[in-house]
């Protein structure tokens, strides 16, 4: 995290680690009394309690602290790419959960078989290769069910936490469910945040009325802080929000970031393929609606009520090819981007006039909180500014508040890839299971 001018800007993640695992030993003449504190967090700070009084005999045993592991169960939905990566990265954290006073376990996982949504449960937890073994066992597991395997969780221990990495909309139905019945949601998927107003809002109820919490620091550049430096940070430190704008599309960064004149835009189309940064249907990307709905939860978060289809979207794809279809037999993302060749030009001279005025093209998502006003497009920016600066496929996102002037306190860095991502959902869960009592 930065500011443009270059100077450091540092900035305090707020979670408490280790939370349950302090001590305070009070030796009072023959006996002795522990006592945990217990913190939670507030909008502000900390705040700190003591638990009840043990006796040294159940607490501590030949001077040693006694430390006791918060349980918490765990299910993870849509284990793919950045759900497999995260199953990984818990397997191979589990000493230092440990050591950090948690007990976490796989309880459930639920994906689809066959083409059919398939859950397995296991209340003692259960390891990658014992939920593979699952998925090939047909006698394994039940058909899917979402609310019962929130229960299942709820049952399974004292916390339960799910994690969705999905952009599945039947999924995302059940959040409000899911954190009504105190089951924490960790998620990349932004189809909540960007979704219809009312699904949302009733899930920041839930998370308003001390339910549970809902993680979704990925929804927004991916590992990046960005989501919860704009929460955090800066809104809930009393600053106030002016503008947010950023390069939100890591596929999109690339793009721009590479093209250059005497290249022709569709060549650099083919290369992002051949790199793995386009969808199986490069318009996914160039309709820029992904980086609609990124902007369009950064809005709600600075207190506007948006609608997605109240963002309007400079898309990239001609209207000529939006409703384009390859012919049989052939692959969709070659076919297009040999369609994309006949409209190379407009491009070539977009990009000759940028070049002309010592500037640069970038593909970016705009809040302007004062006019209430949300949009997405291919804008020029002079070299100097900090959108220039992006390299290969970074994301990059400019705070411009009463506090943070002139220069705008700017975030940036790899906004894509299934590992970073991964570990971003797992720093959002640590977050939350740091606030957790037992």
């Amino acid at each position: 995290v930065h500011s443009s001018d270059g100077g450091c800007v540092e900035t305090m993640l707020r979670s408490v680690m280790n939370a349950n695992l302090i001590g305070l030993l009070v030796l009072q003449a023959h006996t002795a009394v522990a006592f945990t504190p217990s913190f939670a967090p507030t909008s502000l700070g900390l705040r700190t309690s003591a638990r009840a009084a043990l006796p040294l005999s159940r607490s501590v045993r030949s001077g040693a602290l006694s430390l006791m592991a918060k349980d918490i169960a765990v299910g993870v939905v849509g284990p793919g790419l950045v759900g497999g990566c995260l199953m990984e990265q818990i397997e191979e954290t589990a000493s230092i959960l440990k050591k950090n006073g948690m007990n976490v376990k796989v309880a459930a996982v639920s994906n689809l078989r066959d083409g059919k949504p398939w859950m397995i449960c296991n209340a003692d937890g259960m390891s990658i290769k014992d939920y593979k073994a699952s998925m090939e066992d047909a006698d394994a597991g039940e058909t899917g069910d979402f609310s019962k395997m929130a229960d299942f969780l709820k049952g399974a221990a004292p916390n339960a936490v799910i994690f969705d990495t999905t952009a599945s909309e039947p999924v995302s139905e059940m959040y409000a469910t899911w954190l009504e019945k105190g089951v924490h949601v960790v998620t990349p998927n932004k189809k909540v945040g960007s979704g219809p107003l009312a699904r949302y809002k009733r899930c920041k109820k839930a998370v308003d009325d001390g339910k549970a919490q809902w993680g979704y620091e990925t929804t927004v550049g991916a590992g990046l802080p960005i989501t919860n430096t704009l929460k955090t940070d800066l809104l809930q430190t009393g600053d106030k929000i002016v503008t947010i704008e950023g390069i939100f599309s890591g596929t999109l960064s690339y793009i721009f970031n590479t093209f250059k004149p005497g290249m022709k835009f569709s060549d650099v189309i083919a290369d992002a393929k051949s790199k793995g940064f386009t969808e199986p249907d490069p318009r996914d990307d160039l309709a820029g609606m992904d980086v609609a709905r990124k902007v369009t939860i950064l809005a709600r978060e600075c207190g506007l009520d948006v609608e997605l289809s109240d963002v309007p979207v400079k898309s990239l794809v001609p209207d000529e090819l939006k409703d384009w279809a390859p012919k049989e037999g052939e692959v969709l993302a070659d076919a297009f981007i040999e369609q994309m060749k006949a409209f190379d030009d407009e491009k070539t001279t977009l990009m000759q006039e940028a070049v002309d005025n010592d500037q640069v093209l970038r593909y970016v998502g705009k809040v302007d909180v004062k006019n209430k006003k949300v949009t997405v497009e291919l804008s020029l920016y002079p070299k100097t500014h900090p959108f220039a600066g992006t390299q290969w496929a970074d994301n990059i996102c400019a705070f411009n508040t009463e506090r943070y002037v002139p220069q705008p306190l700017v975030v940036q860095g790899p906004g894509a890839g299934a590992a970073v991502t991964a570990a971003g959902i797992y720093a959002d869960f640590l977050k939350i299971a740091n606030t957790f009592s037992d």
